[in-house]
């Protein structure tokens, strides 16, 4: 199966959200906004439902007001498309009727160091392994820092999955300093000459303020050891978790500043949607999404692919 084929499948539980409240897209847009009050209601149903936002959804429905000449499907899709640009200067190519990203490109970090952060549960570990795979089919040469010293078995977990991927892993003791582990990491990467080190963290709770510090602790000292690094400090979310997910994206955001968020679980969950709070209240891109537990299951994002596979419509071969 392919991934748009994948892609496509696992926003089923979303599509069927939206389609179930919301099943008459094929109406022109002109006719729903001057004839058909309920139409409008239930489409913002909807998409509150499926996690879009309030504040997002309004303007969604003025986007949609603005079009001529479409469908209300058509309308709909361009608008979450916009939404889904964190880049202002691009989304109003995408006003003129321009594709900025047109397919789906690779995700090319900044620098050399990418701290991975988020609670336990969102899969951030396996995710690691999931980017390290990524990154050397693409000719990259990689590294771990096990850095989640906390939770029993991560570290050790992390090496497994660099022992069958043929990762080098930097490990410390189970409940040690996760800011040692992550110095040691940078260290080693600065001094191989490593492409890229991805450094897992401990999972916490975003409300809780010594975990947070700790955070930032972790970034200072990886610049320390590899100066101007981490370049890239990426969020793992858990798409279940809808709007407590946001909640807790923009806690991390204030501790520790986000350069991109990979989002996992669209397969299980109806609140697919929590992409556009995400994108439009953080202004942060999403660099990745995960439906499946597969390593091929976790692929960069394009909003124009995803919103047409939300809709289960063909996306042309470009």
């Amino acid at each position: 199966m392919s991934w748009l084929e994948r892609l496509r499948d696992g926003l089923s539980k979303t599509r069927k959200q939206i389609n179930d409240t919301a099943g008459f897209l094929g109406t022109d847009v002109r006719d729903v906004f001057t004839n058909r009050l309920e139409t409008i209601e239930d489409l913002e149903y909807a998409l509150i439902a499926a996690d879009v936002g309030r504040a997002a959804t309004e303007e969604i429905l003025e986007d949609i007001r603005a079009s001529e000449g479409k469908n209300l499907q058509q309308a709909l899709m361009d608008a979450l498309t916009l939404q889904l640009e964190p880049d202002s200067r691009r989304a109003d190519f995408r006003k003129l009727g321009f594709t900025p990203d047109a397919r789906r490109s690779a995700v090319d970090p900044r620098g050399h160091v990418v701290m991975v952060i988020g609670v336990n549960g969102v899969g951030k570990t396996t995710t690691i392994a999931k980017l390290g795979q990524y990154y050397r089919g693409r000719g990259k040469s990689v590294m771990f820092a096990a850095g989640d010293t906390f939770r029993a078995a991560a570290g050790a977990q992390l090496g497994v999955w660099g022992e069958r991927l043929g990762i080098p892993v930097v490990q410390g003791v189970d409940g040690g300093d996760p800011a040692a582990v992550a110095f040691d990491g940078a260290s080693a990467r600065a001094a191989r000459g490593t492409d890229l080190l991805f450094v897992d963290t401990a999972g916490r709770l975003h409300n809780k303020h010594n975990l947070m510090e700790e955070l930032k602790k972790v970034r200072r000292v990886i610049d320390k050891a590899d100066p101007g690094e981490p370049t890239e400090v990426w969020l793992v979310l858990d798409a279940v978790t809808g709007q407590n997910g946001l909640q807790q994206a923009k806690k991390f955001h204030e501790a520790t500043p986000l350069t991109g968020v990979i989002v996992t679980k669209l397969d299980g969950t109806a609140k697919g949607g929590i992409l556009v709070p995400i994108v439009r209240e953080l202004g942060v891109p999403i660099k990745f999404i995960g439906v499946g537990e597969g390593a091929g299951d976790l692929q960069p994002f394009d909003s124009r692919e995803f919103v047409r596979a939300l809709f289960d419509v063909n996306i042309p071969r470009e």
